[in-house]
């Protein structure tokens, strides 16, 4: 059997077809491929990126779609590019905004990534997000600390100025698998990274 990882990119796209085990082990990204994800890239002259100005990157986990753009963000006017971005199944129970042990594996690479000397300069936006259980401003809440959680760990474990994170919880605003209402889906439990710029 074969599952795919699929790290989906505005500059490049590599596709993991190792047996299961090696891609489970491969699920969560290193350090230098979330430094990548959250590097924006120069434009260069014709084709370099939207109006000269950057070519960004995002990762994407597992079989996880493409986000979609609200309309009126930057990705979706055409005119600009996405921000670069690292999109990262981060385990929570349902429910909660404990940082289990799996939660650890993924949040100690994005820690090691953030603490870079190639990120050191940026400022990101650190999104709690939630599947459908429960209602609506529940999950708001519960998103908030999420983001709160990770935002805390990120800087207690790493030493990141906390002034370079702002945890923004999204609650079911912006699932990456569609659900109705009352839907325990794991995938939409995760966080986004994006990189606001200096």
């Amino acid at each position: 059997m074969r599952t795919p990882l699929t790290f989906a990119a505005v500059v490049a796209v590599g596709l993991c077809l190792a047996p299961l085990s090696n891609c489970l082990a491969a699920d969560t990204p290193d350090a230098s491929q979330i430094i990548q994800s959250l590097t924006p890239q120069p434009g260069g002259g014709p084709g370099g990126g939207p109006r000269g100005g950057m070519v960004t990157r995002g990762i994407r986990m597992g079989n996880q779609p493409p986000a979609v753009a609200k309309p009126g963000s930057p990705a979706g006017t055409g005119g600009m590019a996405k921000p670069a971005e690292a999109n990262l199944n981060v385990p929570f129970v349902s429910g909660s905004a404990a940082i289990s042990p799996a939660a650890e594996r993924v949040l100690d690479q994005l820690g090691e990534a953030l603490a870079s000397p190639k990120l050191a300069d940026y400022k990101f936006r650190v999104e709690g997000h939630t599947d459908t259980v429960g209602a609506p401003e529940m999950n708001k809440a519960l998103s908030e600390q999420r983001a709160a959680s990770v935002t805390d760990y990120l800087a207690t474990k790493f030493n990141i100025d906390r002034s370079r994170l702002t945890p923004v919880g999204m609650g079911e605003e912006g699932l990456l698998i569609a659900t109705g209402p009352g839907v325990a889906n794991s995938v939409n439990r995760r966080v986004l990274v994006v990189n606001l710029g200096h």
